[in-house]
Parts: C-alpha cells; structure tokens; sequence
C-alpha cells in the first residue's frame, strides 16, 4: 500500500468497506467446516484460440403437446409453439433481459407439422395423440393466426428466431428403412414467402430436426439431405431477393455422424449452408439413476470434446465457410429429469459445456430449452427461472465473443474457462468447483503458451508452458475485481433455487428479473471457490492483449 493511501478519509472509508465486504464474501464463500485445497489457473492474454457469435446463449421452444409423456411422467403442459401463453409478463421479462435472446423453434415433431397457408389442402389440425404414429403423435398444423401472435411476442420481446422447417414433406420409404426422395418445399416456402410478405424478421430457415446419421424415428441419407439443402437456400435467395437482410441456412439439427456430417459438407453447394447444427444429449435417459454422478464426473465431462473436435476438424479440413452450433442440448433425453436437469446441480454440466463447445469454434449453444421438459430455463407452469436461466444470463452479459486458452493446476474437480470481458476491459473468468466438500483458494497466473491445442484430455487443456507467472494488476485493480458466486439453496444439488453471493434470486414484484450484483473484492488476493460453487470473476486489469 502507498505511502499516505489511508491519509484521505474517503479512501480510509472505501478500504474498510472493502475489507468487511471481503470478509463477509469469504464467510459464506469458504465456510468453516470446508477443507481448503490449492489451485492455479493459468490464462494466455495474447491470443485469441477461438470465437463465438456475439450472442451465444440461445434456448428452445418445442411442438410437444400436453399429452407428451416419458416414464409416466408429462412435463410439457402448455409449453408448446403452439400452446404457450404469450401475454405472461414473466416469460417476455425473461427473454428482453438478455437484448437478445436466440430462439430456435423445432423438435420432434417438427418434421410432422404442416403449415396453414393458403397451399395447404387439408384442414389445420393440432397434433392427436395417436402410439401408432412416429413419436407417438398425428400430423399437426400450425394456423397463420398462431404465426402471427407468435411473431409479434418475438418483435416485443427482441428474441432472434431461428425456425426448423419439417423436411419429410414428399419422402418415400427406402429398402434400407431410411427415407428417400427430394424434400417437397411446397408448404415451406409458401410459410418464408408468407413470413417475408408480412415483414416479420425470420434470422435463419433450419431443414429437418433428428434425421442425420441413424436418425431419431427415421432418417436420410447425407446425399439427398444435401440436395434438399441447396433447395432451400435456392428457394431462400429467391423469396428475400432484392431485400438487405437475407436469413442463415441451417442444417440438419442431428446427432453428430462423422462420416454423415462429412458428406453433408461435401455435397452442399459452396456458400449453401450457412450453419451446421448438431444435438447432445450424452447424459443418456432422463430415467437414469446416475445422472448427478455423471455431471460431478470430470471424466464424464471430457467425453464430448470429441464431438466438438471431429466436427471443426471436418469444417477446417473441407476448407467450408459453414460454422458449427449446437442447436439442441437438454443433456439427458426425454424430457430430463425433475429436481436434476432443473436444479442447481445441472449448472455444472450446462456451464461445462458453454465453456467447452467455445473452445472448438462452436458459435451458438442453444438449450433445450427455455420452458417446457424438465430441462428448461423456465418452470413450465409459472415461467419462474430455473437456476440455469441465471446461469445463462450471467453467461450472456460477462463471456465476450473472445476465448482464450485456460488451464488449471490442482485438483481435477475444478473447470476453468477464460475469455475476454464483454463490454469492459480485460477478462472474464468462470470456475466451477465439482467437489462437494472441498473449497479451493485458485490464483491467476498469465502464461506465455508454445503450442496450443485446445483439447480436453483428463481435465485439462494439452498445453506447453513457456513460462507462467502471476498475473500483474495495477493499483486500481485490486479494489477493482468483481465476483458472481451462485450456489445452491443450503447446498442442495437438487434445489431449484440459486443464490447468488449469498442472496437468493427472485423475481421482483413486476415480474422482472433481479439485479445480477457482483461483490469487490481485492485483486491481489486468491479467488475463494466454495464447495460446489460456480463463480464468474472479472478482472479489468489483467494483462490480456488478445482483448484490447
């Protein structure tokens, strides 16, 4: 400290205010009863290892109707397209509150809906319920009027809007048990030129949902789905041309195959598609015991690296101006699981997988899905948010687009992701800490990396080190750091309320989502990582040139 600092009776002021809000953070922070341990983060300031888009986060409305079912359980109420109550202050209060939010409109049944346009010769019926069917459910419809509410909750509340047209239109059964046949665009086109006519900003036309590799239900072949792909951008350059804003392509919203990926690639006309998506759901059924093991499992964590490698590996390799998403993650499939894809403890898993996707050049990540399962940002019923809603927005509004190569030494049980600050200076740092009864003091060293391969490999990024050392912070900085501790309701994995520096997270009165308020805390010290803790830290003056 220098010389006369404590002279000034504002500054003696601030310091001791300081002090005490640093006590109290590490009161509720560290805990009495917790074990400490020791850890290192080191960040390379000086270059940039990936990008995400601008905004990342973005989440999923579902065509699922009410009598949708898994495990004699039915999670869906009124969460559908179709079916969502769109006058809830709740619901537009939690989409405005990111400026925007990326919504994409899809699932299952998104390649048995008809559209009600003037082209359809048949009657707008909603989807019945009916084992016989494909998913258990009839061909459903969505009416013009529906559309046009639903367009106008998206201008009111901001939302971008991603939709998943049904690519099963015209298909004819194949030998092999697959579908085959060009797609008839018909009806889709009739709904973009309907959409266009309107004035309604659509921002990108995704084909078919779940047909990829061995599909889900059923399936198509990589060549045919190619040529289906270039039908729509041909049908996409046609309606919006002459317009300045023209939508993305999208495709083919499935699980990732390799060899059906590559082909895909390969076989769509340059500057066809725009965006490959791709769905996950590595933890299995949403009826699995072990799901809470399985997201505290640092192992289990690493495992879909892969997917994010292969897939930029075959992007890089085809020399493709296509950019990967993943367009669908709920993480355990059939809905999820009550008190676990919607608790606090699924924040691990989600975060985790925020932080590595945008490892890989993964641009947007969007959850399945804002309301509606067990796994939404929102509860079905009230539209109350989900730990994992705050999760996202604190995500949205402190990762920027920058990402920078992170690793960590100590235990295993810490995840470290690092990228540059959004809208402010230096960097934003997220650590989740998987260990139940162990805090962990972590300090932050720069380091000047050699060979970089953002890869994850038991726990940690394959990184030589030409040197790491602490992190240098001026004066200003340390009274300048500014810390998002969540935590859980008394420490319960399975509560459905957060809190966030030791304050639980409601709505206000109105309806509006809370303040996301950091605590400050002195630069120079340690970070104080509780026991199965999430914390964001901002560091304004760490020495980041990638971030100037």
């Amino acid at each position: 400290m220098p010389r006369g600092f404590l002279r000034s009776p504002a500054i003696f002021l601030f310091a001791a205010l300081l002090i005490l809000s640093t006590a109290r953070c590490a009161a509720w922070v560290v805990g009495s009863a917790a074990a400490t341990t020791q850890g290192t983060v080191a960040i390379d300031g000086a270059a940039i290892i990936s990008t995400t888009d601008e905004n990342f986060i973005c989440a999923t409305l579902d065509w699922w109707p009410p009598e949708k079912c898994d495990y004699g359980t039915c999670a869906w109420g009124l969460a559908s397209i179709l079916n969502l109550d769109l006058s809830s202050p709740i619901l537009l209060n939690a989409i405005k509150a990111f400026s925007p939010l990326k919504l994409r409109l899809g699932g299952s049944l998104q390649d048995k809906i008809l559209y009600g346009t003037a082209d359809l010769e048949q009657p707008c019926r909603p989807f019945i319920k009916n084992d016989s069917e494909m998913f258990g459910f009839s061909e459903g419809c969505l009416p013009l009027s529906r559309w046009d509410q639903l367009n106008e909750f998206f201008r009111e509340s901001g939302a971008t809007i991603i939709f998943g047209l049904n690519a099963l239109n015209g298909r004819v059964s194949m030998s092999d048990g697959s579908l085959g046949g060009s797609w008839n665009y018909t009806n889709a086109a009739s709904l973009i030129r309907y959409t266009v006519n309107k004035g309604y900003t659509i921002s990108g036309w995704e084909l078919g949902n779940e047909l990829s590799g061995t599909g889900v239900g059923t399936r198509v072949s990589a060549d045919q789905y190619a040529a289906d792909v270039n039908s729509l951008k041909s049908i996409v350059d046609e309606i919006y041309q002459g317009l300045q804003f023209k939508p993305l392509v999208l495709a083919p919203g499935g699980f990732f195959d390799a060899n059906w990926f590559h082909e895909l690639i390969s076989k769509t006309s340059p500057s066809s598609l725009d965006v490959i998506t791709h769905h996950i759901y590595n933890l299995g059924p949403g009826v699995d015991p072990h799901l809470v093991e399985k997201i505290l499992d640092p192992s289990y964590l690493d495992g879909e690296a892969s997917t994010f490698s292969s897939l930029r590996g075959i992007l890089k390799s085809a020399g493709s101006s296509t950019v990967a998403w993943v367009g669908e993650a709920g993480g355990a499939y059939n809905s999820g699981h009550h008190l676990v894809t919607d608790a606090f403890v699924f924040s691990f898993w989600y975060l985790d997988q925020l932080g590595m996707s945008s490892l890989y050049d993964t641009k947007t990540y969007c959850r399945q899905s804002l309301v509606g399962g067990n796994y939404g940002l929102l509860n079905t019923t009230t539209f109350k948010p989900n730990p994992d809603y705050y999760s996202a927005l604190l995500w949205h509004r402190l990762m920027g687009p920058k990402v920078l190569s992170t690793t960590f030494s100590g235990t295993r049980k810490i995840r470290a992701y690092a990228h540059c600050a959004r809208d402010s200076r230096g960097i934003t740092l997220l650590l989740l800490n998987l260990d139940i009864n162990s805090a962990v003091q972590v300090h932050v060293n720069t380091m000047t990396v050699h060979t970089r391969a953002p890869r994850h490999r038991k726990g940690a990024s394959r990184i030589r080190f030409g040197d790491t050392r602490r992190a240098p912070v001026s004066k200003a900085a340390e009274v300048t750091r500014e810390e998002y501790h969540l935590t859980a309701m008394s420490g319960n994995p399975h509560s459905q309320t957060m809190l966030l520096n030791g304050n639980i997270l409601n709505l206000n009165p109105s309806g509006g989502i809370p303040g996301l308020e950091p605590v400050r805390v002195d630069g120079s010290q340690p970070i104080n990582v509780s026991p199965f803790s999430i914390v964001f830290v901002q560091i304004p003056d760490f020495d980041a040139p990638a971030c100037a």
